[in-house]
């Protein structure tokens, strides 16, 4: 009898692409509901929490619809929880985005825009956009299923700065290093967009739902 696969719910917040990051995560295998019920999300057998946009208006519409104290208890209840870009960025203490915002405060640190130059001086193009490589470090159950390295596609002018190092699981070059994925027991986020990294995406996202198979 095949295995029934697993449900995924994507948090709708009102922004960012979910229609994609929904497709691609069919293509992998998961049953996917897009929901900015907060109730939903506790059903579901993992999260995905994508964006693009701002920290602080990400935060106040997750806020306002209830949905993050949703996604907070549903990774305290042991879901996985698998952030893109922004659902990264979301997960530390705070941002200094268009003021100070505070975040999820589960990975320690904070948000901080891109420097304009690099250490030798070189003035830097933020947003950082484009493909570039990720190098893999540390444990986790998602790094068990991927490859060392691989190159994914980022778009952003901020960076995610951990203050413990063993939360900081994949690293990228761009004004010097700087976290492209961080983990936390059920938690695994990353900076770049999986659903627009072609068949390095897809092996992460299969990865992903692979997991939360196991988890069940």
């Amino acid at each position: 009898m095949p295995s029934i696969p697993p449900l995924v719910s994507v948090v709708d917040y009102g922004a960012g692409n979910l229609r994609s990051v929904a497709k691609a995560l069919e293509r992998s295998g998961a049953t996917v509901e897009v929901s900015g019920d907060p109730a939903s999300l506790g059903r579901a057998d993992g999260l995905v929490l994508p964006g693009v946009g701002a920290f602080a208006d990400a935060a106040a519409n997750l806020r306002a619809k209830g949905l993050d104290e949703a996604v907070v208890a549903a990774i305290r209840d042991g879901r996985p929880y698998l952030g893109l870009c922004l659902g990264l960025q979301l997960l530390f203490d705070e941002a200094d985005e268009h003021g100070l915002t505070r975040g999820f405060g589960l990975i320690p640190g904070r948000v901080e825009r891109f420097p304009d130059v690099d250490a030798s001086g070189a003035r830097m193009r933020i947003p950082h956009i484009g493909w570039n490589q990720v190098n893999f470090r540390g444990e986790h159950p998602m790094l068990e299923a991927l490859p060392e390295r691989d190159t994914y596609y980022f778009v952003h002018s901020y960076r995610g700065v951990a203050r413990r190092p063993e939360d900081v699981v994949g690293v990228a070059e761009y004004a010097g290093e700087f976290a492209a994925a961080v983990a936390r027991g059920n938690v695994f986020a990353v900076q770049f967009h999986p659903e627009k990294s072609q068949n390095a995406g897809r092996r992460l996202l299969d990865a992903y739902v692979a997991w939360v198979a196991a988890c069940r």
